[in-house]
């Protein structure tokens, strides 16, 4: 990832949650809040409901493959959670990419382009 890092401190979280902007679809919810940086900073969290470990696992693999591939489009200086729901775990990886850029647009932080 070009212009990220990753969240890991809990209230950093909790700040984001509180304070930032978010929009939900079926499969995810997404915050943002501008971190007045140069760089952006992605946080995933995918909850126990998802189903056991390796479920787990490869959504968050799935979630950080979406962002990487689009990470172009988003503007830098973000941070971003993208918190996975249960539906998540189950549907196809191209549903999972629509969902993260429609999101990204209504929030803001898409650089101009459209979502195919």
């Amino acid at each position: 990832m070009k212009h990220t890092v990753s969240l890991k401190f809990n209230h950093v979280f909790q700040r984001l949650y509180r304070k930032g902007a978010s929009a939900v679809s079926p499969n995810l919810a997404v915050y943002v809040r501008r971190n007045g940086g140069k760089t952006s900073r992605l946080g995933l969290t995918v909850g126990t409901k998802l189903g056991k470990a390796v479920v787990r696992n490869r959504t968050r693999r799935r979630l950080r493959e979406v962002y990487r591939t689009n990470e172009d489009k988003l503007l830098p200086g973000y941070d971003v959670v993208v918190v996975a729901r249960v539906r998540a775990a189950h549907s196809p990886y191209k549903a999972l990419e629509r969902d993260f850029l429609r999101l990204a647009d209504r929030l803001g932080i898409l650089s101009g382009e459209t979502p195919e």
